[in-house]
């Protein structure tokens, strides 16, 4: 007889294609994804994936369960979050995703202080620019920058984030000047790979600047942060993390088109689990005391604006 724990690797080897990212969704390594798969294909006497080149594709029958499998998974996810939702207690565990941005570089002080105020709630952040999708309980609570958060989702939008175009004063010194965004093509360009192309920082510089110019892509913000401090050109940065360097210039003013909001998010059923709330009302709170270094508009340690003179 099927167990949900079989079912559970198996619809996660077959959502994602093969057995690292399948162990990465459920929290285990690489060997047991692989040996739970092998042990209910042998039970079953069925072959459920052909493998092929590192990937795990569902043949007929594995298709056959897979529809079942889905439909198993979804009810006992929802029964999952409806029981959860139920818990008054100011304890337990949450998990959080978000960007290494902002997890790194800006909640994380207020993850202390979490702590600090509710000792009994353990924290789990998720890094990754992924969205995980909180409907199958990959995670609780979502901190995103996004104008367009899930339909699905309830949250509140607690800030603005602005950003900005940014370079090192060492490259700056011999370089010429912008007045446009289309003197981005005189300049050396940091951006985002594909894996960002959902931002729309990133889309603004591939509007404006050629891929002649483009001399170093990243899937990180902080790692892209680092390419302009080295020296390796221009980059559009939120301004949260940009302005407080000292050795960074803000070089184009934010620009609209590419401000995006901060969200607090979580599914409806979670949303008056006493400690989902606890830590929405926490955060709101102490992320919106910090509105005016999100929305580019407040004193900055590091960058000032370069005049254009």
């Amino acid at each position: 007889m099927l167990d949900w724990t079989d079912l559970r690797y198996f619809a996660a080897v077959s959502r994602t294609g093969g057995l690292a990212r399948a162990a990465r969704e459920l929290g285990v390594n690489h060997s047991t994804v692989f040996r739970r798969i092998n042990a209910l294909e042998t039970d079953l006497g069925v072959r459920l994936f052909e493998r092929a080149g590192g990937r795990y594709v569902l043949t007929t029958a594995g298709e056959e369960m897979m529809a079942t499998a889905a439909s198993v998974e979804e009810q006992i996810t929802a029964l999952d979050r409806r029981i959860s939702g139920r818990d008054y207690r100011l304890s337990g565990t949450i998990r959080v995703t978000t960007t290494d941005t902002i997890g790194l570089w800006f909640v994380q002080p207020y993850l202390f202080q979490f702590h600090q105020h509710y000792p009994g709630i353990q924290v789990e952040l998720i890094i990754s620019s992924e969205f995980f999708s909180l409907s199958k309980r990959e995670a609780d609570i979502a901190i995103r920058p996004t104008q367009n958060p899930p339909e699905e989702l309830v949250g509140r939008r607690v800030s603005d984030m602005a950003w900005a175009v940014y370079g090192s004063r060492d490259y700056l010194k011999d370089k010429p000047r912008l007045r446009k965004p289309s003197d981005l093509a005189r300049h050396s360009i940091v951006c985002g790979d594909d894996s960002l192309a959902h931002l729309a920082a990133t889309r603004w510089v591939r509007t404006h600047a050629p891929e002649t110019a483009v001399v170093y892509r990243s899937n990180s913000m902080m790692t892209q942060l680092s390419a302009v401090k080295a020296g390796f050109g221009l980059a559009v940065l939120p301004c949260f993390l940009a302005d407080p360097e000292p050795a960074m210039v803000r070089v184009l003013p934010p620009d609209s088109s590419f401000t995006s909001g901060l969200w607090l998010l979580t599914h409806p059923d979670l949303r008056d689990t006493a400690r989902i709330r606890a830590f929405i009302d926490f955060i709101a709170q102490s992320v919106r005391s910090q509105r005016a270094l999100l929305e580019g508009r407040g004193p900055t340690t590091g960058a000032r604006k370069r005049r254009n003179t």
